[in-house]
């Protein structure tokens, strides 16, 4: 098995990437996590024929912002992964043949399991494919594998019990399991967002890792990542509500400024300086200038607070969060921000903006994807400490 390399200064050596996988790769935001932690995103799949374009697009710009020669990003295979057998998946990322080391990534589409969402579970269209996902991985066999998901496919009792079945069938084909729920707010990015984040790693390298052999089916072996100052953001900031139309609110004391939107829509580096800060939907409801700073309790038509962190990002049917000071909807590129996507992450100017906030909404919050990739690299490098 290959030894984890990296050099004084924290730089991985390219030799020594760990290969990954990539399932249901979206706009690539996991992706971004891993590369940036020392992964290697080897083979990707996105079915939807726009999100490839954009993937590729957004992708290629990042990396080539920090390399010119940077590879150019590629979805290597654009069918639903129903139809993708495990050996054509190999042999397309590994022609080589097979690593010594590897893993896969992947987030199965969520709205089954949205408690606003359509709520089918196992049933549904989309529900049914995180059982096609570990169905790949018990066939392909990586040596590791992170699943993310909504927090409702383990807090709802019929998809707990759906979510159950899927850690057996995992554990009897030799993978130990651990798994949390991790909110983005609580990780430094000014977002309520929660994510399911189920690792897994077969049962002879998790003893290597953790030098001793795992018990049956434990659980907490995992180091999940976590920010002491964020810890409980929600309760334990005094956060400001909702502001009369006629106030400018003032900032807050002692709310770190990197939980706050205005941290990222304002400042010396204004996003409408930045690719696709301005692309927006043009303004046409008198409610834009109706509904007061703060005021997110509907559905629709949520208006940020300053110093206040965003509803999670969600978008459908061209609804998107209202600017916390001006009359608008926020633009393509504080979408992103919100996200924490990099500004070196662009979006093709010729897709629409339903296909741009959309593949934007779907995905992972990239400083959340890290942080859970440096872990894990972390976690992994335990098994080969007397290598390096």
């Amino acid at each position: 098995m290959n030894s984890i390399s990296v050099n004084p200064h924290g730089i991985i050596d390219e030799q020594k990437k760990i290969p990954v996988l990539s399932f249901f790769t979206g706009g690539g935001f996991l992706d971004l996590g891993f590369e940036q932690a020392g992964f290697k995103i080897v083979w990707t799949n996105e079915c939807n024929p726009v999100f490839k374009d954009m993937y590729e697009y957004g992708m290629t710009a990042w990396r080539r912002s920090s390399a010119l020669d940077a590879q150019i990003a590629r979805i290597d295979d654009c069918r639903s992964i129903v139809d993708i057998p495990a050996g054509d998946i190999i042999k397309k990322a590994f022609s080589k043949g097979r690593p010594a080391l590897f893993g896969s990534i992947g987030g199965p589409p969520c709205p089954d399991f949205c408690t606003g969402g359509k709520n089918r579970g196992r049933k549904g269209e989309q529900g049914i494919l995180s059982k096609t996902y570990v169905d790949r991985l018990c066939e392909i066999k990586p040596d590791f594998f992170l699943f993310e998901n909504v927090p409702g496919l383990l807090r709802t009792k019929k998809h707990r019990a759906f979510l159950a079945e899927l850690e057996n069938q995992l554990e009897e084909n030799g993978y130990s399991l651990d798994l949390n729920i991790l909110n983005a707010l609580e990780l430094g990015l000014p977002q309520d967002r929660e994510r399911l984040i189920i690792i897994g790693i077969i049962h002879k390298l998790l003893e290597a890792c953790l030098g001793r052999e795992p018990k049956e089916e434990e659980r907490g072996w995992f180091s999940f990542p976590e920010c002491p100052e964020y810890k409980g953001a929600k309760t334990r900031f005094d956060w400001p509500t909702i502001e009369p139309l006629s106030k400018k609110p003032g900032k807050p004391a002692g709310i770190p400024k990197e939980l706050m939107v205005y941290h990222i829509l304002d400042g010396y580096d204004p996003p409408n300086k930045q690719p696709n800060g301005l692309e927006g939907f043009r303004p046409y409801s008198d409610k834009f200038t109706r509904v007061c700073e703060g005021d997110v309790r509907r559905k629709s038509f949520k208006r940020l607070h300053s110093y206040r962190y965003s509803p999670t990002a969600c978008y459908g049917h061209n609804e998107v969060h209202l600017h916390p000071w001006e009359n608008r909807r926020l633009t393509v590129r504080e979408t992103m921000r919100i996200q924490g996507i990099p500004d070196t992450y662009a979006l093709p100017p010729e897709k629409t903006l339903t296909a741009k906030f959309a593949i934007i909404g779907n995905g992972v919050p990239v400083p959340l994807a890290h942080q859970v990739a440096v872990s894990l690299y972390n976690f992994l490098q335990k098994g080969f400490e007397q290598d390096l």
